[in-house]
């Protein structure tokens, strides 16, 4: 039989002896341990590791042996097959930058993530998913209007269970979730925002930011969560400018970089690399 590629994530109360005990219960099923990172938080006491393997032995005699140390480490624990990608769902508004860089990577094979639908609030996008061959979703939303916010999330709802999707992204989609939505997909929804937040809040960001006479602007990609923009990040990235650039090209810039952190916390969420740790996140890179 050949080999499978499995990862492993967990976390718990730090003690002495997690590490011999996971890496012993593999072993002895004959697994081949290819990558294997640890962490123990000294503010927090929570121990995280990942760990990924190749091995011939069953699901259910893997969960079997794992389960005996879960129990005796109370364990959180997560066994994932590292060879399927990770159904996806796909949010945006009306802004192309990210979604484009998304498809892209998903249809070139570099990124391990199944997007198995664009969801969006305005119709803009629709020929872009057409173009890679992925089914577009318009689901309306008129702001300001509470039945219509609650009929288009109870939509997104539909939409994650009928395509099965483990992980939503937003890229730039351009509407506040509610807290109960936010709930629902705790630690299974990802987010891009430019890094000028809080100071440049609401249109044209990168214009306040070109009057002000920024000298670096960024991005930041981070879990959904109720407070707004404020989730634990997963990963973020600078572009130093200077007074030469106009407020075009801090938008320019700004979409690259935007684009370039969400791909990054999209693929380290997909290959288990992200565990949460409070209101902070281990990303074992």
């Amino acid at each position: 039989m050949t080999p499978r590629p499995r990862v492993l994530t967990l976390s718990c109360p730090d003690r002495p002896g997690i590490v011999h005990a996971v890496t012993g219960a593999l072993v002895a099923l004959d697994a081949n341990i290819t990558e294997s990172q640890q962490y123990g938080d000294p503010d927090t006491g929570l121990f995280t590791m990942r760990v990924a393997f190749d091995a011939t032995a069953s699901e259910e005699a893997l969960r079997a042996n794992l389960e005996v140390v879960a129990h005796r480490f109370d364990l959180a624990w997560t066994l994932s097959a590292a060879d399927e990608p990770l159904p996806t769902l796909v949010m945006c508004s009306k802004q192309g930058h990210c979604l484009n860089d998304l498809l892209f990577r998903h249809r070139s094979g570099h990124l391990p993530v199944d997007i198995r639908a664009v969801v969006s609030n305005h119709t803009d996008l629709a020929p872009l998913a057409e173009f890679y061959g992925i089914p577009f979703v318009h689901v309306p939303v008129v702001t300001g209007d509470a039945a219509s916010k609650a009929a288009g999330e109870a939509r997104l709802l539909d939409l994650v269970q009928e395509f099965g999707a483990e992980l939503v992204v937003l890229a730039r989609y351009m509407q506040v979730l509610s807290d109960d939505l936010c709930r629902s997909l705790s630690g299974r929804a990802i987010n891009i925002h430019h890094s000028f937040l809080p100071s440049f809040k609401g249109a044209r960001p990168y214009h306040q930011a070109h009057a002000r006479g920024v000298k670096i602007i960024g991005a930041t990609a981070h879990y959904v969560t109720a407070d707004l923009d404020e989730g634990p990040i997963i990963e973020q990235e600078i572009e130093r400018v200077d007074h030469r650039a106009t407020a075009a090209e801090l938008v320019r810039l700004g979409q690259d970089v935007e684009a370039r952190t969400l791909a990054r916390a999209v693929r380290w969420h997909a290959e288990q690399r992200v565990l949460l740790d409070g209101n902070r996140t281990v990303v074992f890179r």
